[in-house]
C-alpha cells in the first residue's frame, strides 16, 4: 500500500519519501512504513509525528496513536485491533476491510480496501495516479488483477466510517 501511494505521487509530480520497516517486525511487531507525499520539498524522512496513521494491530495501535499530531488522523480496521483508539484531539476513522474482504472473497485486495478508505478522507493522490502505480509494480502476470483490486479501492472509499 505505501509503495503504490508513493509510487502515484511521483506520477504526480509531487516530492515523496518511501521508508520501510519490514524486517523482523514482520514476525509479530510493527512493521510499518512511513509515506510522505507533499508539493513542497521534505526536509527529512524521518518523523516523530504523523499527520496520519493507518494501524491494523493493537501492537502498531498502541505505538502509532501516541504518535499522531492533534488534529491529525487515524485509520484502523477493526478487525487485528482490541481496544480501539481513544484519543479526543484526532481524527478517528473505522474501515471494516478484513470483513468486506471476505465477504466480497477479495482477501488478496485486503490492503487496497484500507487504500481507498484514506484516499476518501486524504485525497492526497488521484485514483487514476494510483491504477498507475499499481500496474507499475505489480508483475505483468499479474496484471489480470487490476480490476479486483480497483474495486476494493472503490470499495474502501464507501466502507470507511468517521467515529
Amino acid at each position: 500500500m505505501g509503495k503504490i501511494l508513493a509510487y502515484a505521487g511521483l506520477m504526480e509530480g509531487k516530492e515523496v519519501t518511501w521508508m520501510p520497516a519490514y524486517g523482523p517486525e514482520q514476525r509479530g511487531g510493527t512493521a510499518n512504513v512511513t509515506v510522505i507525499v507533499s508539493d513542497e520539498k521534505i526536509s527529512s524522512p524521518i518523523l516523530s509525528r504523523y499527520d496520519t496513521a493507518i494501524v491494523l494491530n493493537q501492537p502498531s495501535l498502541d505505538k502509532f496513536q501516541p504518535k499522531v499530531k492533534p488534529g491529525g488522523s487515524i485509520i484502523f480496521d477493526s478487525f487485528g485491533i482490541l481496544e480501539q483508539p481513544t484519543r479526543e484531539d484526532i481524527n478517528i476513522y473505522k474501515i471494516n476491510a478484513m470483513e468486506t474482504a471476505a465477504e466480497m472473497k477479495l482477501m488478496k485486495c485486503f490492503n487496497m480496501f484500507v487504500l481507498g478508505g484514506l484516499l476518501k478522507i486524504h485525497p492526497i493522490v488521484s485514483l487514476e495516479s494510483v491504477m498507475k502505480a499499481l500496474a507499475k509494480t505489480l508483475p505483468e502476470r499479474h496484471h489480470h488483477l487490476l480490476p479486483m483490486n480497483e474495486q476494493a479501492i472503490l470499495k474502501g472509499m464507501e466502507i470507511i466510517q468517521g467515529k
